[in-house]
């Protein structure tokens, strides 16, 4: 497959083992400012690392992910997205509440943000099925027995862009790991389920 940078980054890529630089102050995630006593507010940026290709019409992408979870945000994700308006990610994050989690976001003009299942451990796997304009993202622990974290639907055209985002939205940045790259072009008989 041919794969191209949007906010290109430093890559490595060694057999089926791809490394990724997450620049320091790096996301994809449109958003505004509200005031709050506590807490941190995603503020408005899309200036992530993504390395995708295109593909036209339904597909199914697995990989495994890791990375070290050192700063708040900090994720090794993937990203299908349709323009710079509708896109989504599929993170493994270290959470503002201490938690490595499975995390989704969703953005249609702005962007939403839902903390799925905590992962205990460093690595986890990612999946992302579309049917049509419908979409499911998928972690997995084994890389074998896969859950829904979210089922959405996002307007798009037939070939969309599909790949790694490396992100680190207010730490200093990072290596982020993504082994075992598949990407099926298939229809899912259930999407819920990935299968």
């Amino acid at each position: 497959m041919n794969f191209k940078w949007m906010n290109e980054s430093e890559i490595s890529i060694e057999g089926d083992r791809i490394e990724i630089t997450a620049p320091p102050k790096t996301d994809f995630f449109c958003g505004s400012i509200d005031e709050c006593e506590e807490g941190i507010l995603p503020e408005t940026l899309c200036n992530a690392p993504y390395y995708y290709t295109e593909i036209n019409g339904d597909f199914v992408l697995k990989v495994k992910v890791s990375h070290d979870f050192k700063e708040i945000y900090d994720s090794a994700s993937v990203m299908v997205m349709a323009d710079e308006s509708h896109w989504a990610k599929c993170c493994f994050e270290l959470t503002d509440f201490g938690t490595h989690a499975a995390v989704s976001v969703v953005t249609k003009g702005d962007s939403d943000d839902a903390n799925g299942c905590n992962i205990e451990s460093n690595s986890a796997w990612l999946q992302v099925c579309r049917v049509g304009n419908n979409f499911a993202f998928h972690y997995s622990a084994d890389g074998i027995n896969f859950y829904m974290m979210r089922y959405f639907h996002l307007p798009s055209k037939p070939i969309i862009k599909v790949g790694l985002l490396a992100q680190a939205p207010s730490g200093n940045g990072g290596k982020r790991i993504y082994e075992h790259l598949s990407i099926e072009h298939k229809t899912v008989k259930n999407i819920r389920s990935g299968k």
